[in-house]
């Protein structure tokens, strides 16, 4: 490959040698070395080029071609780097502007096969070629590469949504965020980011394809770092045992940036399917915590005993006894009066998580009644609806975010009447020893 000893980006040494190529008309061969080069860095096929330069040039001969009535066409000759600018014209039985117009008698002596209704290339017109605007072929050059790149990278990601990938944040706008996926661009819009994460350019971390969007501008990439989705692929991509089959996750429950529990079942027999996702020393969920900001996770062991199952969700609460009535698909869970908050859990999401992991309403209750300590977590309707309780769940953030920042403020006020204080004091002992 030729070497760009100007260390420009391919395009710009493309642009610029199509300056100096079509303003003093020399340099050919660096311009199709340029082209080539281009082709290549952008992973773009040299007949799209081709194209662009030759409909950039066109563009060029646009306002003399107005002037003049004609349409234009230009043809690049890959061979020489030579272009040469044609009149086109349409073949009719009688011509009535002949700037537009040509007989078929006339046509025929271009080209034998042509048929009426045809357009077909007639006369030179490179005499015009000085009167080129350069910064107009530039632009159409950079819009239809610019197109061509965003079709490319639509084709290469097409089919992938589902799949995860490593990215880098390139830019925030407002609160949305724009990461760079190779050489793509995706959005990280504000309902797919976790709540609890703070994005700064450069910042580093996975995320799920869940999208290509089709805008105005082209094809959008949507990523996410909330989707239950994404949680599943960093536990294929972290233990072995998911990975090849020998252990399958079941269901996941999931609040993002905050707790999430997994049910995993072991598909071979001596295979601990809990103690594969955790690793040794907790070092495969550690991984998976650390990407994840932080978010807690839970994995107990799939059963098929829907009462085994409902009590392993509960988790880290202790359950005395389950009660199903399978029509209705409801548990009725009773706990030990200490264990019921832990249960429950904070705004319920303990309770929340349990039941969309086992798909079951789960009603939780004291075995104390007489106490008064009877609660009703009802989940029924939380079950087949994606994100509810999510509302609650980031209600309950942004209240947390607004406590630390007034106890800050308390504290700060606190700090400044101790320092008014000794200030004060400090003024008494003065007049003391006066």
């Amino acid at each position: 490959m030729h070497d760009n000893k100007s260390g420009l980006d391919p395009l710009l040494f493309f642009i610029n040698v199509f300056y100096l190529y079509y303003l003093i008309d020399v340099m050919k061969s660096n311009f199709l070395i340029a082209l080539t080069q281009l082709a290549a860095e952008r992973n773009l096929d040299r007949d799209t080029i081709l194209s662009a330069v030759e409909e950039a040039l066109s563009s060029t001969f646009k306002k003399e071609s107005l002037k003049s009535g004609h349409n234009i066409s230009v043809k690049l000759d890959t061979e020489t780097g030579d272009f040469n600018v044609y009149v086109v014209k349409n073949v009719v039985e009688e011509v009535l502007d002949s700037s537009i117009e040509i007989s078929l008698k006339d046509a025929k002596k271009i080209n034998s096969d042509c048929e009426i209704g045809q357009n077909i290339l007639t006369g030179k017109l490179n005499e015009a070629g000085g009167r080129i605007e350069a910064q107009t072929a530039k632009q159409v050059i950079l819009q239809r590469l610019r197109e061509a790149e965003k079709d490319l990278i639509f084709k290469e990601f097409q089919g992938r949504e589902g799949e995860i990938f490593s990215v880098t944040v390139v830019r925030i706008d407002q609160k949305k965020v724009f990461v760079e996926m190779g050489r793509a661009e995706a959005l990280l819009p504000v309902n797919e980011q976790m709540y609890s994460e703070r994005y700064r350019v450069g910042q580093k971390f996975r995320i799920l394809l869940k999208d290509i969007a089709d805008t105005p501008r082209g094809p959008e990439l949507i990523v996410s770092r909330a989707d239950t989705i994404l949680l599943q692929k960093l536990f294929e991509q972290e233990v072995p045992e998911i990975s090849n089959g020998s252990v399958d996750i079941m269901s996941i429950a999931r609040e993002a940036g905050n707790r999430s529990k997994v049910s995993v079942v072991a598909k071979q027999e001596g295979i601990d399917a809990v103690g594969s996702c955790v690793g040794l020393r907790g070092i495969r969920i550690q991984s998976i915590v650390s990407e994840l900001q932080g978010e807690k996770i839970d994995v107990v062991e799939w059963s098929n005993d829907p009462k085994i199952l409902i009590t392993s969700s509960l988790n880290p609460a202790q359950v005395a006894k389950v009660e199903l009535i399978e029509d209705e698909k409801i548990a009725i869970v009773w706990v030990p009066n200490q264990h019921l908050s832990l249960a429950i859990g904070r705004e319920g999401q303990n309770a929340r998580l349990a039941a969309k992991m086992t798909d079951w309403k789960i009603d939780i209750r004291s075995v104390e009644p007489e106490e008064s300590k009877e609660e009703k977590i009802d989940t029924k309707d939380k079950l087949f609806t994606p994100g509810h309780g999510e509302d609650v769940f980031r209600k309950f953030a942004e209240e947390q975010i607004e406590e630390e920042i007034e106890e800050e403020v308390v504290e700060e006020s606190v700090a400044e009447e101790e320092v008014v204080e000794e200030s004060v004091a400090e003024e008494e002992v003065v007049e003391e020893s006066v």
